[in-house]
């Protein structure tokens, strides 16, 4: 008689990689099953890691049961009769429903004990747990119910973003969420949460929510919190004391020429010898570096700002005040100075020798651009006359033989670097003043009024005193490099398309200047390199030939390149900035004036650039114009936080000369491509969420 066995089908329910899975035993062995998912793939899973064989029913319908019975088991009653030490998931199956347990009971015991760690710990492999300390139980669950509560008032504060309202708590935290982030804190995850819900830019969400009520406070706090989270406050210093062995400076009486609004004044001109054939031009610097040391507190606080921070109505220095008012060249009483003296042929005004001191210098007066420059023209110097022209101030008056040999000198100076650049250098646009009027306490709020003025490059006090800084830099850059003292210098190699300005320790030339070589040194008030280029200079005044040996930094000093990436980076962050704040208040200036129109000229790619103020904006309408050409904008919407203002071409008034020089160079343009963005990560599962998500200021464009 031939007897037919029905084989029997068996399931496994096993651990894979931490997680629960299930399949249909193909074959077996003592070490080994090989099981067959739903999916159809095959694999092979140690008999170790089998937690539950059966028959029946389908791995899918025990997964469905068990996981729908799981959800109704008690976990604290679970807890209270599960068996101490080590137990068995079937063995507390057994306990909880009944003895046996079914497969599904066992599975969903098993589901269960997996997903609450927090009241059964794993025991090893094999299904077994050990139920939590009563203890370590109750602090999990306060735990639990903490995070339960923050998700809800994450929730709660996400729908009033969404709905168009700022929940105050995150208005509190409003400039540390968009700049600086703690991404685990609720105000954060709050907007992310409604960014993803309402598909807005976080800036946008906000802005919509009413939480940005100053955009001057948004682009200031912006600036803070990346590069002055700790504030803009110094910490209490001890001010270096002034050296009492420097000698007088004899028969000196130095001026500054400066902005009244100027306090860190590094340097100050005196002329003698007027007169006698050869003429002696004293360059006098601020000295701060014969008395702060390197490495000391002082120079601590100035070589982590780097740099003097300006904007329109306000500055962050980079020593404290103190140190400043102690070292400035403030008329009134001799103050120590890095003296440059350089021997001048009166008649060809060609350098005849130089030398440099170490020593006081008298400063007599402190001339001010903006009060004189009405006065100090060009005609009023080239005039013998001039200094009894009406309305001359009687210092000024007195200084008429000096301030006419100084523009002399400067527009010789200047001819003489324009024949090495090879062509001339060309100053099309005036320079930009900001004046805010009405500023209650230390700093501006964004709502003063500004006036905007133009102060012509070129000008006759502009150019005594900018050439005759080239003069020092130049010389002192070239002393520095005779001594084998190394220095911080700026090079340019050509004035070709998109050679920038380097900087770097190696003496080479500066196309752009005219110069073989040219290092920064004279704004130690205000300028980290100018003061690390002084320490050196000192050196070599007062050891000469052995000044290598006795400098702060020395050849091939790691560190002068580790300050040279920092100032170049803090620099260029900090002068980003005040094109920013100087584009706020002509976006100010644009409201307060009640302006809908301007006149430009067309610059590329749909830019113009407006004629009398400094503006840069993007205009539809263009298509056609010449480089140069002059249009009428008509002026759109202006955002003051994202500082775009767009405008349309509504006449052409002409085309004009092109202007040679008259480019971008010089000018930060990648400012006109960058777009303004946030530290709020948004995460998105697709393309439209993504471009929903993305920054939606347009480029900030500048003059």
């Amino acid at each position: 008689m031939l007897v037919v066995r029905k084989r029997i089908t068996l399931f496994a329910l096993f651990e894979e990689a931490g997680k629960l899975a299930g399949g249909r035993i193909l074959s077996s062995t003592d070490a080994t099953h090989q099981i067959e998912l739903d999916s159809g793939r095959r694999i092979k899973v140690k008999a170790a890691q089998v937690l539950l064989t059966f028959a029946q029913p389908s791995v899918a319908e025990l997964l469905r049961d068990a996981t729908e019975l799981a959800g109704h088991i008690d976990l604290d009653l679970a807890w209270t009769f599960a068996p101490e030490g080590d137990f068995g998931f079937a063995e507390l199956a057994a306990v909880y429903f009944e003895d046996p347990p079914s497969t599904v009971q066992q599975a969903a015991t098993l589901l269960r004990l997996h997903e609450a760690p927090h009241y059964f710990r794993r025991a090893g492999k094999g299904g077994r747990f050990r139920k939590a300390p009563a203890d370590v139980l109750q602090q999990a669950l306060a735990a639990i119910e903490r995070k339960k509560a923050v998700q809800a008032q994450i929730d709660a504060w996400a729908e009033e973003l969404v709905q168009g309202r700022c929940p105050e708590p995150v208005r509190a935290q409003l400039y540390r969420i968009l700049f600086k982030p703690d991404k685990n804190a609720p105000e954060y995850k709050a907007v992310v949460h409604a960014a993803r819900t309402a598909h807005l830019a976080p800036l946008a969400l906000l802005q919509r929510a009413g939480a940005i009520t100053s955009a001057y406070q948004f682009h200031w706090q912006r600036f803070l919190h990346e590069h002055f989270p700790r504030g803009t406050g110094f910490a209490a210093l001890a001010v270096p004391p002034l050296p009492d062995d420097l000698p007088l400076a004899e028969g000196v009486a130095a001026f500054s020429i400066d902005d009244s609004s100027t306090t860190e004044i590094d340097d100050a001109l005196s002329v003698q010898g007027l007169g006698s054939g050869t003429v002696t031009l004293g360059i006098h610097i601020a000295a701060p570096g014969l008395a702060i040391a390197p490495g000391s507190p002082v120079d601590a606080v100035a070589r982590e700002r780097l740099s003097t921070v300006y904007m329109p109505g306000h500055k962050i220095t980079m020593l404290p005040e103190a140190v400043v008012q102690t070292y400035t060249l403030a008329a009134g009483a001799p103050r120590p100075a890095v003296s440059l003296y350089l021997a001048v042929d009166e008649a060809t005004l060609e350098v005849r020798g130089h030398t440099t001191r170490l020593e006081r210098v008298p400063i007599a007066h402190n001339l001010r651009h903006d009060q004189l420059d009405g006065v100090v023209t060009a005609a009023w110097l080239d005039d013998p006359g001039g200094p009894t022209w009406p309305g001359v101030p009687a210092e000024v008056a007195r200084l008429h033989p000096t301030l006419a040999w100084l523009w002399r000198l400067a527009q010789a100076c200047k001819a003489r670097r324009e024949a090495v650049r090879g062509r001339p250098e060309t100053f099309t646009r005036p320079d930009y003043t900001f004046k805010l009027e009405g500023v209650q306490g230390d700093e501006p709020t964004g709502e003063e009024t500004v006036v905007i003025g133009t102060r012509a490059r070129g000008a006759p006090l502009d150019l005594i005193v900018a050439e005759a800084m080239i003069l020092a830099n130049h010389h002192w850059g070239q002393w520095l490099a005779d001594s084998g003292v190394p220095g911080i210098y700026r090079s340019q190699a050509s004035l070709a398309p998109g050679i920038k300005v380097r900087m770097g320790t190696k003496p080479l030339p500066h196309a752009g200047i005219g110069v073989p070589c040219y290092a920064w040194s004279t704004s130690p008030l205000r300028r980290y390199t100018d003061l690390v280029n002084q320490w050196q200079i000192i050196a070599c005044a007062r050891h000469g030939a052995t000044a290598a040996l006795a400098a702060p930094f020395k050849p091939k000093d790691a560190a002068l390149l580790a300050i040279i990436s920092a100032f170049d980076a803090a620099y260029t962050a900090y002068a980003q900035f005040q094109s920013t704040m100087e584009r706020y208040w002509t976006l100010r200036y644009l409201r307060q004036q009640g302006m809908t129109e301007l006149v430009a000229a067309y610059l590329k790619d749909n830019l113009v650039r407006a004629e009398t103020l400094p503006l840069v904006l993007t205009a539809l309408g263009t298509d056609g114009l010449q480089r140069g050409e002059r249009v009428r904008v008509r002026l759109g919407t202006i955002d003051e936080v994202s500082l775009e203002v767009t405008g349309t071409v509504v006449e052409r008034l002409g085309a004009t000369e092109p202007v040679e020089g008259d480019t971008l160079e010089g000018e930060p343009e990648e400012a006109l491509q960058a777009p303004l963005t946030v530290a709020v990560e948004v995460a998105v599962d697709d393309a439209d969420e993504a471009a929903a998500a993305g920054p939606t200021a347009p480029p900030a464009a500048r003059a």
